[in-house]
């Protein structure tokens, strides 16, 4: 399978320190599948948290598979991550800290063709912090446009 489908998170990385990189599956429907293989999702204001022992993603938008009948799923349910115990425990442990949090980074298709989450341990920042990424990425862009003007001339 040569299907390079990645649904990124771009929000997270303004929006947060990561910290820590998980790989998790997801527990999803036939017509998710579907919507995910056609690129219809959105994680912009997902988040994952725990209910019980088990670790559950929210508000990750997937929208209705169009060529679905009355067998189509919600589009914003609640969606259980597919972690070992170890690191299952791990996260709940680090998240009790204060201001830590699990952010979805991406959903993406491994090698065997599954859907899987990419998912950060994750500190929220600060808006002077918010103010330095946005001075960074201005700066990199204006270092792009003059290393590309001396090469025209």
């Amino acid at each position: 399978m040569s299907e390079n489908i990645t649904i990124k998170n771009k929000k997270a990385y303004f929006e947060y320190h990561i910290l820590d990189k998980y790989e998790c599956g997801i527990e999803l429907l036939g017509t998710e599948i579907k919507s995910i293989r056609s690129g219809k999702a959105n994680l912009t204001d997902g988040f994952c948290t725990f209910v019980g022992n088990e670790l559950y993603a929210f508000n990750i938008h997937i929208s209705e598979y169009s060529m679905g009948s009355f067998y189509n799923h919600e589009p914003k349910r609640n969606r259980k991550l597919l972690l070992t115990k170890k690191e299952l425990r791990k996260l709940q442990i680090k998240t009790q800290d204060k201001g830590m949090t699990i952010v979805p980074l991406q959903i993406f298709f491994n090698e065997r063709g599954f859907a899987k989450m990419e998912i950060a341990l994750a500190q929220g920042k600060k808006l002077h912090d918010k103010r330095d990424t946005m001075k960074e990425r201005d700066a990199k862009i204006e270092m792009s446009k003059l290393s590309k003007s001396r090469r025209v001339e």
